[in-house]
């Protein structure tokens, strides 16, 4: 080909043209055999007249050349093979210049997926090109209500860490009773709106198990939340329609734990999730297609007792009655024991309390003092305790400035015993500080597994000067509540509430380790490890992160880090 260029002939001189090879007719890109209906000539008007007689439809749009699009095909066929007397799958060619598809749709990357339900679509899939998780997406768009027959069934919808909506209505009067279709679209719109597909969808039919939570009219919604008070769809505020619904159900949904999956390519996904704070990031082998998973119902155990902030309940309140009274997870019949302590023990009623990092006591020593800083207030001579609902910011920036004015009090010998002092206040009478400080090795994570935490309750008090004192008005510490909390302990370690107590929240992800594993290793997990469970806290703001010894258990160890790395 000559493009542009000049040829002097002694007649004169002659632009030559410019030649180009049209391109080749497109071939087959599914096999003949497959069960995916392959309309590699782009009849993007052909594939719509397939979908007009079926019920659940899979669209396929591909390009040849694409290295994403040929690794896709084989799961696709995977898909099709499991599904295909139920779905209806089309893959269309929508790179060829001639055909339809490459006209009337101007996509951005390849391939993509699109489904419909019946006339309900497009409904595009964004998570992993993998053959679980796309059959997961597909059964979810065919049965986007999952039917509730019985108090048990009910107890499991509850009981999942994913949100949940139900909605109750009567069969008896009509084959499709008012509201119903409504509420089956509202499913559909929040696959299309959220296609991880985190807020699940249930009909109740039965009266007995609608009062269950509290439903009485049919038609009535409810929003299922662990830790906040569930909800009632509103309807004399708002409309009763199927964006409206599920509006509602997205704004106020409660996500304990959100999964984070990369699509590969270029992405501010991770950045933008670790800039809103300090984030465990927990890497476990996962199968959405399983129907059990113990290690992910172990992992919310731990998110629900984190952010239990009532700690005067369980977690679930709303479960107790339904579950079986066997079962530790719902035993009702544990006495309240917290309930029978006096009241400066008052579970509801903590100090405000903050931990400090000093620096390292020597320049080539590998360890830190670590502080638990309290404030505590008085009326009169007399220390009877004072209760405030929430930390007041300026009282710690307070007892900050008084503490690092006492500085040098808390460089002392090396020792693994906990060194506690009261000091008063600068400003009032009426306030001391508590501060309880420990050393501890750089290498903390050693001592998790430990059947003590870093702060125990210590053996003696001390008084507001600093002097040992054996008065029994010492009040307990944000750790010091082994001795009457009932909570969750796993080797000794109590997180219940803890996202309330403390200043530094963790946010809590979860990665499937059988996809994103080179996010593990880039954390420090070992790539020759055969079991891919992996957890690391990333803390962007303070610019560290901390990695969990693989060789100790999962949730039990990532109990361990959270509760640490809180204190520090």
């Amino acid at each position: 080909r000559n493009h542009g260029k000049i040829e002097h002939y002694s007649g004169g001189v002659h632009r030559a043209k410019d030649v180009t090879m049209p391109a080749k007719l497109p071939v087959n890109f599914f096999s003949t055999r497959s069960p995916v209906i392959d309309l590699f000539r782009g009849q993007l008007d052909y594939a719509d007249h397939l979908r007009q007689d079926s019920e659940i439809v899979l669209y396929f749009f591909y390009a040849p050349w694409c290295g994403q699009s040929i690794a896709a095909r084989e799961e696709i066929e995977h898909v099709a093979s499991r599904l295909s007397d139920q779905v209806l799958f089309v893959a269309v060619n929508c790179w060829w210049n001639q055909g339809k598809c490459r006209k009337q749709k101007h996509f951005f990357y390849f391939p993509v997926i699109h489904l419909y339900h019946r006339s309900f679509g497009p409904i595009e899939y964004k998570g992993p090109m993998s053959a679980v998780y796309i059959e997961k997406f597909v059964r979810r768009v065919m049965t986007p209500l999952l039917y509730i027959s019985s108090r048990s069934k009910l107890l499991d919808f509850l009981s999942n860490y994913e949100p949940g909506v139900l909605g109750y209505f009567e069969f008896n009067a009509s084959p499709q009773p008012p509201g119903y279709l409504t509420f089956f679209t509202s499913a559909l719109h929040s696959l299309k709106k959220d296609y991880l597909g985190t807020i699940r969808f249930g009909v109740i039919t039965d009266k007995h198990v609608a009062e269950e939570i509290s439903l009485v009219h049919s038609g009535s919604v409810y929003l299922h939340r662990h830790v906040n008070t569930s909800l009632t769809y509103p309807n004399d505020i708002m409309n009763y329609t199927a964006e409206n619904i599920c509006k509602w159900a997205l704004e106020n949904r409660e996500t304990l734990i959100r999964w984070l999956r990369p699509h590969g390519g270029k992405s501010l996904l991770l950045n933008n999730e670790l800039k809103k704070g300090p984030a465990l990031l927990i890497f476990i082998p996962y199968n959405p297609l399983a129907e059990i998973h113990p290690l992910l119902d172990e992992i919310t155990k731990v998110a629900l007792e984190y952010h239990n902030c009532n700690k005067s309940q369980a977690a679930e309140p709303d479960l107790q009655h339904l579950g079986d009274t066997d079962s530790p997870a719902f035993d009702s019949s544990v006495p309240d024991a917290h309930m029978k302590l006096p009241e400066t023990f008052s579970i509801t009623k903590y100090p405000c309390c903050n931990t400090v990092v000093l620096p390292q006591w020597h320049s080539i020593s590998r360890t830190h003092n670590v502080c638990e800083l309290c404030i505590n207030q008085t009326l009169g001579v007399k220390p009877n305790k004072v209760h405030v609902p929430h930390c007041n910011f300026l009282e710690i920036e307070a007892a900050l400035d008084s503490f690092y004015l006492q500085e040098h009090t808390f460089f002392q010998v090396i020792s693994n015993t906990i060194e506690c002092s009261n000091f008063l206040s600068f400003y009032s009478p009426f306030s001391y500080y508590t501060a309880c400080c420990r050393t501890v090795n750089r290498h903390f994570l050693s001592f998790i597994s430990s059947e003590k935490t870093i702060f125990q309750t210590p053996k003696v008090a001390f008084s507001s000067h600093g002097k040992k004192d054996n008065t029994q008005h010492s009040i307990p510490h944000i750790e010091d509540r082994d001795c009457f909390i009932p909570n969750l302990h796993i080797s000794g370690i109590n997180i219940t509430g803890l996202s309330c107590r403390t200043n530094k929240t963790l946010n809590l992800y979860l990665l499937d380790s059988n996809l994103f594993w080179i996010y593990a290793e880039r954390l420090g997990a070992s790539r020759s490890t055969h079991l891919k469970e992996f957890a690391a806290i990333v803390d962007l703001k303070e610019e560290v992160h901390y990695v969990l010894d693989q060789n100790q258990s999962l949730v039990g160890s990532a109990l361990g880090m959270v509760s640490t790395i809180q204190m520090l």
